[in-house]
């Protein structure tokens, strides 16, 4: 994958995981936002001592000192104390969706986390991240100076989204679903592989929607012993029936069974 961003990582347990590594791009965001936060941390700090000068001579002198102090913690402690405290985190890279971790994948422990950003020095030379983003470019995981001596990397943190219920447009109808059976008898993978097609034949165009339709509905309709116009129309009522159609046809059947038995005692 020589155009991807994806690296595959084997974990001690013998699984292989996939993770986006974070580009440039997103981490001049977040270098950017942190900066924001920086500034205003220091701009807070800077008043304070701009009150102390007004104090006794003792306080004034030890200014200089303190503004030092104060600059070299925003520089360096700002990212260590942030990244400990939100497992491999600043604000900014939180904003930007990144997140540092170790090269195996698990998160970037304490001390890697204070190599990588006692190396920041490094990078920034000779100006605007000059040689940081020199040896980002030559690397295929977009590591600094400071990634490659602590083992660490930047990723991109994907969220797990919960999928919303599949409706089918326009709803079955009983004389649709009434030559299929109650118990379809399709396996999970059946299941899946319909509604993954289903979710994305809106995606699709016509053509290509009854293309990919045609590779899965044949099969289903010789075991059922079913004929079929759309073969997407019939994926979509097999997956209604497997999932929300069998109680309602079961329900409907009840019915149907008790009218005639019902007319016949009145009879």
């Amino acid at each position: 994958m020589p155009l991807d961003t994806t690296v595959a990582i084997d974990a001690p347990e013998h699984i292989r995981f996939e993770v986006r590594i974070a580009g440039p791009a997103p981490r001049m965001l977040a270098y950017a936002i942190d900066l924001a936060f920086r500034a205003a941390i220091a701009a807070v700090c800077f008043v304070l001592l701009a009150l102390l000068e007004a104090a006794p001579e003792s306080f004034s002198e030890a200014s200089n000192g303190v503004t030092l102090l104060v600059l070299f913690g925003l520089e360096w402690g700002y990212y260590v104390l942030c990244e400990s405290l939100g497992n491999g985190q600043s604000p900014g890279k939180r904003f930007a969706g990144l997140r540092v971790i170790d090269e195996a994948g698990c998160p970037a422990t304490f001390l890697a986390i204070v190599l990588r950003n006692l190396l920041r020095a490094a990078d920034a030379l000779p100006f605007t991240y000059a040689v940081g983003l020199l040896v980002m470019s030559g690397d295929r995981r977009f590591r600094r100076l400071g990634d490659w001596v602590a083992g660490t990397m930047v990723v991109v943190e994907t969220r797990a989204r919960a999928a919303t219920a599949l409706r089918i447009d326009p709803p079955p109808s009983e004389r649709e679903l009434e030559p299929l059976p109650l118990d379809l008898r399709l396996s999970g993978s059946d299941l899946d592989a319909i509604e993954a097609f289903l979710r994305r034949e809106r995606t699709l165009g016509v053509l290509r929607g009854r293309e990919l339709a045609e590779m899965i509905a044949p099969i289903h309709a010789r075991r059922l012993g079913l004929r079929y116009d759309d073969p997407a129309r019939l994926l979509a009522l097999l997956y209604h029936r497997a999932t929300t159609g069998i109680e309602a046809s079961r329900s409907h059947t009840r019915l149907r069974t008790a009218a005639p038995s019902s007319g016949r005692m009145t009879r």
